[in-house]
């Protein structure tokens, strides 16, 4: 029997496996998420997940390891978790009126193999005012989250107006892609 390991802290990743039907086990991984500055915003997410498997060193012959990784790019900026209050809001004036891209990147490690597969969407924001940027931030956890906020928080339901692409994969969880990743691992 195969056993399925999480390696996120991330309590929505935790659900959207989850939600899928699937058990398995969460593991810490505490490894830097640094990337070269030379690579594309679409290989980032893909970069940070595969260096979190490759981290990984006692997986035995049963075990999946699944790791993952979100970016938000805005431009040719990346915005990752934000650091404070003042770089929360930074970013969320950077997104506010404008369509970014969000990438994210899962891996799937076994003993024998390694794969790694990015997804993007495409999130349009309305206009963010100041009143809305605050209450936001008062009022929900922003620093867990790249680009300082959740599609499934208050500003996605009300700040956005148009996403392309998976609305898991901005969730942090491109799970269309885990099932049919996890469907060929498991047979």
């Amino acid at each position: 029997m195969k056993k399925i390991l999480l390696a996120s802290q991330s309590p929505r990743r935790r659900e959207l496996l989850s939600r899928l039907g699937y058990d398995f086990d969460v593991i810490s991984l505490y490894c830097d998420e640094s990337f070269p500055q030379n690579l594309q915003a679409s290989e980032v997410a893909g970069y940070i997940s595969r260096k979190k498997a490759d981290f990984y060193s006692n997986l035995r012959d049963h075990e999946i390891l699944i790791t993952a990784d979100t970016v938000v790019s805005a431009g040719n900026e990346i915005l990752g978790k934000p650091e404070d209050y003042l770089e929360a809001r930074a970013m969320l004036g950077k997104l506010s009126g404008k369509t970014h891209n969000v990438f994210t990147g899962v891996t799937f490690k076994t003993v024998k193999d390694t794969t790694t597969i990015t997804d993007r969407a495409e999130v349009t924001f309305m206009e963010i005012s100041d009143e809305e940027t605050e209450y936001y931030l008062q009022n929900c956890k922003t620093f867990d989250k790249a680009g300082s906020y959740g599609i499934q928080d208050w500003i996605g339901m009300s700040r956005i107006s148009r996403i392309c692409g998976s609305y898991y994969t901005i969730m942090g969880l491109p799970t269309h892609i885990v099932y049919e990743e996890l469907k060929k691992l498991l047979d």
